[in-house]
């Protein structure tokens, strides 16, 4: 089920809310939970009920180390805590590696001896990637009692929150059981409620009005055509970059919209990363709770910036390398790692020789940077990858794109745009102008809940904006019925 989807705008969101609050009112709290946690399953099971035992085994499994790694200074133990919290990591480690790697061992071990293995052909289970490191990061928490004890219940809820089990925002057991603990939050509040309507409003429109415009362009350029010219090269990428963007954080907007709704405060992941002038400001702004399990538990415990210069680079690059290779089975994601770790590293250097560049020129190089890294976490294959970019820096053709390449698929998807007139080229420019604008100069979602808090009253353009983001939206899910976001492949 799609948060971008009529069954889940007016069907199972509405029951799941009012359902919920009416058990709450009735001070049926164990039931409201159960309610919830039951709803999740079925959100998760709605794409292929097969895989659903495997989530509630991963729970079952991590529940029961996380209540022995919190009470193990309690008991006495034949086993340290620390052999504990291994075998834990371990087995979540294994269990997404079978799913999500095995193919990908199996082709490089037959390359490399050559031997003939059978592939596994197996269907990645959706969310198992985030479900996967937000047990792995309350294992570690419960080891180092930073998590209060829930029963199972509880825990149950933690992981399958619907609004963030498929992709995120990644959080910590003690961000989300104390708001589900608290009895204000059982009870509707009517700004929550506005709030939460307005960021998934954004978050909607984000992805089946401006991302799966862009997807268009970028599935083209990138899986249709045998060759671009310069300018074709560019208007593929940047309509990647942009898609990209516009997908993953419509996701997180809806996330934030919907838990509001519920009265809960998911932690932002989102914070205009395309205005970062440097590499490690973009990771401080891009996918931010991934940023922070990447930095909490593999460079910090790699050795951080505590063992000299050599190691701290060491610790970077080796950190990004498994944060590519943990969003895809495939060398173009280690590539796309290795490039970031890379820049971090001399990003690192360059800070420490003490040297400064003016603030356009900063964005501008790492805004190209990104756009470019961005080619071959697209692309399915180094010749995919290669054709964009050595597209994007053939100077010698550079005549304008051949839009009968692009027309039909835009006609058949977009019919507005066939009614206004506009060619391929227009299009696709005006967007990419629009989706600079956006990102550069608009306020994210954030800044806006900032805004929204700080009056007493709704203002009227936020009444306005929500329902016309709504209304384009919903006519646009009409053109488009089925457009997955691009993080469920991770």
């Amino acid at each position: 089920m799609l948060f971008n989807s009529y069954i889940f705008i007016f069907i199972f969101l509405p029951i799941t809310f009012f359902i919920y609050f009416y058990l709450n009112a009735k001070r049926l709290t164990e039931a409201s939970k159960a309610f919830l946690v039951l709803s999740s399953l079925f959100f998760y099971a709605w794409w292929n009920v097969a895989y659903l035992p495997l989530i509630l085994v991963s729970m079952l499994f991590n529940y029961t180390l996380g209540r022995e790694l919190t009470q193990h200074n309690t008991r006495k133990r034949k086993y340290s805590a620390k052999k504990l919290l291994t075998v834990g990591v371990i087995a979540n480690l294994s269990l997404l590696g079978y799913f999500k790697y095995s193919d990908f061992f199996l082709e490089n071990f037959n390359t490399l001896l050559g031997t003939q293995i059978p592939l596994l052909h197996l269907a990645l289970p959706l969310a198992i990637s985030f479900y996967t490191f937000q047990q792995i990061a309350y294992l570690v928490d419960s080891y180092r009692k930073e998590t209060e004890e829930y029963d199972f219940l509880n825990y149950a809820v933690f992981v399958t929150f619907f609004p963030q089990l498929i992709a995120g925002p990644i959080v910590h057991h003690k961000e989300m059981m104390p708001q589900f603990a608290k009895l204000k939050n059982k009870l509707m509040h009517v700004e929550n409620i506005a709030l939460g309507l307005f960021i998934f409003a954004i978050g909607l429109f984000k992805k089946v009005v401006i991302a799966d415009t862009f997807a268009l362009w970028a599935t083209q350029g990138f899986d249709i055509s045998y060759k671009l010219n310069m300018l074709e090269a560019w208007m593929t990428s940047l309509s990647y970059t942009f898609q990209l963007y516009f997908d993953f954080s419509g996701y997180t907007d809806m996330a934030i919209g919907i838990a509001l709704l519920f009265n809960i405060k998911l932690p932002i992941n989102f914070d205009s990363p395309y205005k970062a002038t440097s590499i490690q400001d973009f990771w401080r702004r891009w996918h931010i709770t991934l940023s922070r399990f990447l930095k909490d538990y593999i460079y910090i415990p790699l050795g951080g910036n505590r063992k000299g210069e050599f190691r701290t680079y060491t610790n970077l690059f080796s950190t990004f390398l498994l944060g590519g290779i943990w969003h895809g089975a495939g060398w173009t994601f280690v590539l796309w790692g290795a490039l970031h770790g890379f820049a971090l590293v001399i990003h690192r250097a360059w800070q420490k020789i003490g040297l400064r560049m003016p603030t356009l020129l900063a964005w501008f190089i790492t805004f190209n940077f990104i756009n470019i890294a961005w080619v071959f976490f697209r692309a399915t294959s180094f010749d995919d990858a290669l054709k964009v970019l050595t597209g994007m820096f053939r100077f010698s053709d550079i005549s304008l794109p051949k839009a009968k390449q692009f027309y039909h698929l835009l006609h058949y998807k977009h019919p507005a745009l066939e009614v206004l007139d506009f060619n391929v080229v227009n299009a696709t420019f005006i967007f990419i102008v629009l989706g600079f604008i956006i990102v550069l100069f608009f306020k994210n979602a954030k800044e806006l809940q900032s805004y929204f808090q700080q009056h007493s009253k709704i203002p009227l353009w936020i009444a306005i904006s929500t329902g016309l983001m709504l209304g384009i939206s919903l006519l646009a899910l009409s053109i488009n019925t089925h457009s997955e976001f691009l993080y469920f492949n991770f």
